[in-house]
This record gives structure tokens, sequence and C-alpha cells, in this order.
């Protein structure tokens, strides 16, 4: 690839057109406690009706509807009480015309009964009489069998995250273990003679190793498993050893740095060489961001994302095209548009990017009713801009900007 191919930019729905030929991790079972915030890998399926018998959902008495008709304060109606239905057993008898049995919230109701009179509407007296002021309709403070959930039914689909109401649910329904996609693994290093680690002091010229630091922590955020694979000096054979070392170990390889065009640059060079390796996207119309890489590798095929080295395009990057690589090799069904978003009145005029789309960090405030998004503004190279920010606001490819006043949609960082 020339250096001037690395000027023909593709837009973001043209990277994320590459992303259907990476396929999902494999699958695994687990436990069910485990499986909180995994992803099925298909759907799950109620092996038997929920609830699984005619129960009470309040304290009171099983009646017959029919027998409470009319039935008020000034003129109730009276049932005999034949006995009590123990919790968690089968009635011992059924219900005929004007009798009633005593039940507590989940009970089973015996045979004959279709209602449950509520405790705080009867009274009892000594010779087993219930006397009844309100009439209650048939199902009333019931659960019919099934009412919950029918057998067969799909109760979690494949491709969403369980979330806790989704086990009890399945608890409830006797499911032990649960199929689901395994969590990828994200190989995560830096190239660059000017990165250090954390522990050292940079000298000159040098900085620190955000940008791994960073990516992983966004990684982990995302349901997969970052491998901190270290720094990576600028030379082409070590650059060529480590990616062919993190092939063999991760599913995604992030590699920060040594994107652009320049003389020291390697990691374009150091991809091309790896067998079977090919260039997909060196350069996207997207601002910050544009010096980024995707390639696509052998060994299933294996993404590779090269990230730009300015810390804040490389989290930028990682929000608006790692994120949705990270859930397609996760096996998440795509989210629906609102999701981790909500919507803000911009707070000052924004010029746009010429020919790319402008990513601008905001930070949102409230004022009344109204919240508003506040540009953050600094260069690319600076991270304090993305710690003050909430989100990001987009700027569309080949709008000249927005104004004052504006109603935007922010895209939230960590949801």
């Amino acid at each position: 690839m020339s250096s001037l191919e690395f000027f023909r930019l593709q837009t973001r729905e043209e990277v994320l057109a590459h992303y259907g030929r990476f396929p999902p991790v494999e699958t695994e079972k687990v436990d069910l406690l485990a499986a909180w915030g995994r992803t099925p890998a298909e759907p799950i399926t109620a092996p038997e009706a929920a609830p699984g018998f005619f129960r009470a959902t309040m304290d009171g008495y099983a009646v017959r509807a029919r027998d409470t008709f009319g039935a008020g304060a000034g003129a109730p109606a009276y049932l005999n009480i034949i006995g009590e239905v123990p919790m968690g057993e089968a009635p011992g008898q059924a219900i005929g015309p004007e009798e009633s049995m005593r039940v507590a919230t989940g009970a089973m109701l015996p045979p004959g009964a279709d209602a449950v009179v509520m405790l705080e509407y009867t009274a009892e007296h000594p010779d087993q009489t219930l006397e009844v002021r309100r009439p209650v309709a048939q199902g009333e403070n019931t659960l019919q069998p099934g009412e919950d959930v029918m057998p067969g039914e799909v109760v979690c689909p494949a491709g969403v995250p369980l979330r806790p109401q989704d086990l009890g649910l399945l608890a409830a329904l006797g499911i032990t273990q649960v199929r689901v996609y395994r969590r990828p693994r994200v190989a995560v290093f830096s190239s660059g003679d000017e990165i250090v680690p954390l522990e050292a002091q940079p000298g000159p010229g040098q900085v620190r190793d955000s940008n791994a630091w960073m990516a992983a922590a966004q990684v982990a955020a995302w349901g997969g498993v970052p491998l901190l694979k270290g720094i990576v000096p600028d030379d082409f054979e070590a650059l060529k050893t480590a990616l062919t070392a993190a092939l063999n170990e991760a599913d995604l390889v992030l590699v920060s740095g040594g994107s652009s065009v320049g003389v020291r640059d390697l990691t374009l060079t150091a991809i091309q060489a790896l067998p079977g390796a090919e260039i997909l996207v060196h350069g996207v119309a997207m601002r910050p961001g544009k010096p980024t890489i995707l390639a696509a590798l052998a060994h299933g095929p294996k993404p590779l994302v090269g990230l730009p080295g300015h810390p804040a395009s490389a989290a930028v990057v990682m929000e608006v095209l790692g994120r949705p690589l990270m859930e397609r090799l996760a096996g998440l069904a795509p989210a629906p548009p609102w999701v981790g978003r909500v919507t803000a009145y911009l707070s000052r005029n924004l010029a746009g990017a010429s020919g790319r789309e402008d990513y601008v960090r905001v930070k949102l405030r409230r004022e009344g009713d109204t919240l508003w998004a506040d540009p953050v503004l600094g260069p690319s190279g600076l991270l304090s801009p993305m710690v003050k920010s909430n989100g990001l606001v987009m700027i569309p490819l080949g709008v000249e900007g927005l104004l004052r006043g504006e109603e935007v949609n922010v895209r939230l960082f960590g949801s």
C-alpha cells in the first residue's frame, strides 16, 4: 500500500461493513450465576410453565367468585371455612358452593376455587363462617398456570446479555446452565521508542504508556478479557514477532501508535509481512482518528486494529469503531439506536471537519428542565478533556457545523 492510498479515507459505515467477515468467538456452557452479563449463543426456551399451578397472589381466602356476587359492607356474603391450604403442599380437598379455604400468598388454590378474597375485606366468625364484604371477579388475586411463561416460549433471546432479572426467571424454570459466547481475548500493546512503562520516569521526548491501559479498560468494560502485552520498539522484526505471538493467543489485536505515514511508522509494513494478512482500512473519514488501521489476519480471520498514538484519538476510535467490533466478536445483537445516548441542546456553535465525521467531547449540564451539552475542546494529544467529558457529539460528514441551541444526540461514555 502506497502512502497515497492512506488518503483514500473510508467512512465509518464502510469500516463497519468489514466486520461481517470476522466470526464470533466460540461458545461455552457456564453455571447460572456465572452467566450474568454474558451473551446467550442461542435462544433460551422455557422447559415448563411458570407458574406450574394455580396460585394465590394475596393472603386471604380461596373462593368461588360467583359466591361473592353482590357482597358489600352493608350486605356481606357468608361462606363456610372448610380448612387451610398448607404452603408448599397440594390442597387436601376441593371447595364447593358457599365454601372457602384460608390461603397465603403463593399457595396453591384448591380445586373448585377461581379467585381469592383479600384478608382485609373479610372477617372470621367463631363458628367458622367467613364474612365477605367485597365481591371478587373470576381470576382475581390469582395466577393461572403458564400466565408468566408458557412451555417452549423464548424467555431470553440470543445475542442479548443476561441481566439479574433474566437469571431469576431462568432459576424459576430450573435452568442451571446456559450456553454463552466466550469472552473475547484482546491483546493490547503500544509501539514506539518514545513510550515508556508506567513505573518509569519519562526522559526528554518520552511519555508513559497511557493508551494501552485506557484501551485495556475499555475492553474489560465491554465484556472482553484484555491481555496487556507491553511496549514494542520501532523495529520491524520486533513488531512482526509481537503481532505473530498475539495472534496465537488473542481474538483481536490492538496496537497503539505507528499507524500514520512516516519514516519510523512500521506497524503497517509489519502487518503486511504476516502470512495471509489483508489491509482492509488505512485511514478513516473521522476526526479524531484518521490514521486508523483495520486488518484481517489469518487464523479465522482475526481482526487487528491499529489505533492512533494520540490518547484522545485512540479513545474515540475505540468508542466509535472498537466497541462495535468487540460486540461482533462477542456475539452481541445490534443494540437499539437509543441505548447509551441522551438528547441535549448544544451550548455553543461548532464547526465541522471538512470531509470527515467530527466527534466532539461534551460535558452535560442541567439548567432547570434543559440538558445542555458543553463542548470540551482540546488537542487530541490531551487526556484531560476526555476525563472532563460525559460523551461525544457527532457532526455528520458533509455538515458544516452545528448551531447553539440545536438538539443533539450524545453518545455516553461507559454505557
